[in-house]
């Protein structure tokens, strides 16, 4: 390694001092539920009946939530990063502002719009008899709410950086826009689709406050898995501190998969590739 290299590597005290607490910040909480755990219990509580039901629901919720966030989302990043249409900025916030909508206030919102006397839901109750506020429909409609965006920014940026002239090259031959768009555009932004995807499968999982808000808490029905922690945490939380450990784990293994295998990894000078 160079004399360079060996200097970038060279962190200053104070740096490295802020970075420790940091780190211990994120590190402890983690570590006080493993040491709280109770790791004789872990197998009994993670095959019991309540804890396969929530799990069951969470991933098919969260599989639909993802779903949708793709068939909608993707054509939703492809005219905030490549049309001309006015007034893209303030679209563009509005459909990421449930990344930082407190999770109460977009369950409320949810009922303003799709519960029985909302905007939309009053006529899909008169007209078709559909409820969606307490259902598993409900708890996919807000999965999807608060995922989605993490899949648009994700394909936006990839849009916005990814060379057009293979597009305009696809096109002068004769190609129309839908063939281009699923042959040239699609396979050019596939790593930023499939981390976008599984960042909004992530997020989905994890959903609690809108969920709860929109669609209770019954189990076999709404009750997904962080419920089923929250719910726990009042009687058992021996098996709340379990199943919130394999939500982070869970977590954990889709963010370091991402770095390494989807978004490059970010090497510092001189780390050998994973």
């Amino acid at each position: 390694m160079n004399r360079q290299g060996r200097r970038a590597r060279t962190i200053p005290i104070p740096i490295a001092v802020l970075a420790t607490v940091a780190v211990a910040f994120f590190a402890l909480p983690v570590l006080g539920l493993m040491a709280r755990a109770p790791w004789g219990d872990v197998w009994s509580i993670l095959t019991s009946d309540s804890a396969l039901i929530a799990l069951r629901l969470s991933l098919w919720t969260s599989g639909w939530a993802t779903v949708l966030s793709v068939v909608f989302g993707v054509p939703l990043a492809w005219v905030l990063a490549r049309s001309t249409i006015p007034g893209r900025a303030p679209l563009r916030a509005l459909c990421t502002l449930s990344m930082v909508l407190p999770p109460v206030a977009a369950g409320v919102a949810l009922f303003a719009a799709l519960g029985r006397r909302g905007l939309v839901g009053q006529f899909l109750y008169d007209w078709f008899d559909i409820r969606l506020p307490f259902s598993t429909a409900g708890v996919v409609l807000a999965q999807t709410f608060v995922a989605m965006p993490f899949l648009v920014i994700t394909v936006d940026a990839a849009l916005r950086q990814t060379d057009t002239a293979a597009e305009q090259a696809a096109r002068t031959l004769g190609a129309g826009p839908w063939y281009t768009f699923r042959r040239v555009t699609l396979p050019a932004i596939r790593p930023a689709l499939v981390a976008g995807a599984v960042l909004a499968w992530a997020r989905a999982l994890g959903e609690f406050g809108a969920t709860i808000t929109f669609a209770g808490s019954f189990p076999g029905t709404t009750q997904t898995l962080p419920l089923a922690v929250y719910q726990a945490l009042e009687t058992e939380p021996g098996q709340a501190i379990v199943l919130a450990l394999l939500l982070i784990a869970i977590s954990f293994t889709v963010l370091v998969s991402l770095r390494h295998r989807w978004l490059g990894g970010g090497l510092a000078p001189g780390e050998p590739a994973p």
